[in-house]
C-alpha cells in the first residue's frame, strides 16, 4: 500500500485565521518551526525557560518569551517541542488551561508520549503530529532557501473535525508541503523513529565504525589509518546513497568495493544480527524501552552519562580529533 502524500495544494494556511500557535521550547525543532511560520504569517508565541540559551536566542530572533502555561492560555494550539522525557511534566502544568477552551489543538512532533500513554489530552483537543525528517537546522535552512524538508503527518484525535486540515497547515507554515507531507500514524512514526535510530542511524553504525576501527588497531595498524576507512568515508558512501540510492552508491565506487559489499556485507550483518533487531523492535512496540528511558531519566542517567563518556574518551574520538584539525573546511 502506497503513502498518502500531501503538497502545497493539499493544504490551506486560511484554516489558521484567527489562531495563535504555542510553540513550548525553542530548541532545534522549537526555533524552526516558530521562525518558519511566522515568515508564514502566522501568529506564533513561544515559550522557554527565562535565563536559558534557548530563552535568549528566542529574544534575539524577536520573540518574548513566556513560560508554558501563559502561551498555553494565549494559544489555540499548542506544539510540544521540549524533550520526550520532559513533555509530561510540562504537560501537567497546562492540560486544565487546554480543557477550558471551547476546542484546542495540541501538537507534536514526535508521538512518544502519545504512543506510550505518558500524556492524555483532554476531550476537547485535537491531537495532532507534524514530524520534520530533518534536524531543525536544516528545517530553517532549506525553508529560507525556498524549499522544504519533507514531513510526517498524523491525527491521533479528530474533535473538531478538521484536524487534518488543520495539521496540513502547519506543516505548510513550517515548509514542508513544498518537499511532500506523508500521512502515518503515532504508533507507525514512533516505533519507526525509534527502531530506526536503535539499530540503524545511531545504534548499529556507530557499534559497526567503532568495531571496524577496534579491529584494524588491534591487528597493528595506525589509528589514523583505520579512522579513514571507517568513519570519515562513512559521508562519501552515504552522501552518495542519500542523493540517488544505493545502486547509484554501487556505480560510484570500484568495481573491487562493489563485489566486497556483495560477497562480504551478508557476513557482518548476519540473519543472528537482524533476530537482533527484530527483537529491538519488539521492545519498541511492548514499551518496553520507553519505560526503561523514563527510569534512566528519574534515576539521574547513570547508563547514558557512563556511556557518554566512554565513547568521548575512545581512541576514534581521539584520533578523529586530531585529523580533523587538518581539515579547515570542516571549521566553517
Amino acid at each position: 500500500m502506497s503513502a498518502k502524500i500531501y503538497y502545497e495544494k493539499d493544504a490551506d494556511l486560511k484554516n489558521f485565521e484567527g489562531m495563535k500557535i504555542a510553540v513550548i521550547g525553542y530548541g532545534s525543532q522549537g526555533h524552526a518551526q516558530a521562525l518558519n511560520m511566522r515568515d508564514s504569517g502566522v501568529n506564533v508565541v513561544v515559550a522557554e525557560m527565562q535565563g536559558t540559551d534557548n530563552y535568549n536566542q528566542a529574544v534575539k530572533d524577536g520573540f518574548n518569551p513566556v513560560s508554558a502555561s501563559e502561551a498555553a492560555a494565549q494559544a489555540d494550539w499548542v506544539q510540544m517541542l521540549v524533550p520526550d522525557t520532559v513533555q509530561a511534566k510540562v504537560f501537567e502544568e497546562i492540560k486544565d488551561i487546554l480543557a477550558s477552551k471551547e476546542k484546542a489543538v495540541l501538537g507534536f512532533s514526535h508521538g512518544f508520549n502519545i504512543r506510550y500513554g505518558k500524556i492524555v489530552p483532554p476531550e476537547n483537543c485535537d491531537v495532532v503530529m507534524v514530524a520534520p525528517k530533518g534536524p531543525g537546522h536544516l528545517v530553517r535552512q532549506v525553508y529560507q532557501e525556498g524549499n522544504g524538508v519533507p514531513m510526517l503527518v498524523a491525527v491521533e484525535k479528530d474533535s473538531s473535525g478538521k484536524a487534518m486540515n488543520l495539521a496540513l497547515a502547519y506543516a505548510k507554515a513550517c515548509g514542508g508541503t513544498r518537499a511532500g507531507v506523508i500521512e502515518t500514524t503515532f504508533t507507525e512514526e514512533t516505533e519507526t523513529d525509534l527502531f530506526g535510530e536503535q539499530v540503524v542511524l545511531c545504534g548499529g553504525v556507530v557499534e559497526l565504525m567503532k568495531k571496524g576501527f577496534e579491529t584494524l588497531v588491534e591487528a597493528g595498524y595506525q589509528p589514523e589509518i583505520a579512522y579513514f576507512e571507517c568513519l570519515h568515508e562513512m559521508k562519501l558512501i552515504i552522501d552518495l546513497v542519500y542523493a540517488k540510492g544505493i545502486s547509484y552508491m554501487n556505480y560510484s565506487i570500484s568495481d573491487t568495493a562493489e563485489y566486497g559489499e556483495y560477497s562480504r556485507g551478508e557476513r557482518i550483518i548476519t540473519p543472528q544480527t537482524k533476530e537482533e533487531m527484530k527483537a529491538v523492535l519488539k521492545e519498541v512496540q511492548s514499551g518496553e524501552f520507553a519505560e526503561e528511558w523514563i527510569k534512566e531519566n528519574e534515576d539521574g542517567l547513570p547508563v547514558f552519562k557512563r556511556k557518554r563518556k566512554e565513547m568521548e574518551e575512545h581512541l576514534i574520538e581521539k584520533t578523529g580529533a586530531k585529523l580533523r584539525d587538518m581539515m579547515d573546511w570542516l571549521k566553517k
